[in-house]
């Protein structure tokens, strides 16, 4: 029987799936959050907050884009990848038996 997914196992396949969407979400919402808390100081200048909030913007995507790679490292290591591939693009093995 196929065991129904929880949220959390069917949100990590998605990001395990779209890898730089993830990334991509994490860094805007990191740069919004930071402008945020930034605009909340008020003895800094404009360009010190947009400064700061870069910098904390791109603190964030390196460490998503090393979080990435530690997924893809152990997904090819597990073979996971491998198994995901061949269920995606490869036709089944049934379709080229040879018959007698």
């Amino acid at each position: 029987m196929a065991e129904k997914k929880t949220s959390f196992e069917s949100m990590r396949e998605w990001v395990v799936e779209h890898k730089l969407r993830t990334v991509g979400c994490l860094w805007l919402s990191g740069l919004a959050g930071s402008i945020a808390y930034n605009w909340s100081q008020p003895r800094m200048k404009t360009s010190v907050k947009i400064i700061h909030a870069r910098l904390h913007a791109q603190a964030l995507t390196l460490a998503a884009l090393a979080g990435a790679a530690v997924v893809e490292y152990y997904d090819h290591k597990s073979g996971a990848k491998t198994e995901r591939y061949a269920k995606h693009f490869l036709p089944p093995l049934e379709a080229h038996s040879h018959k007698d």
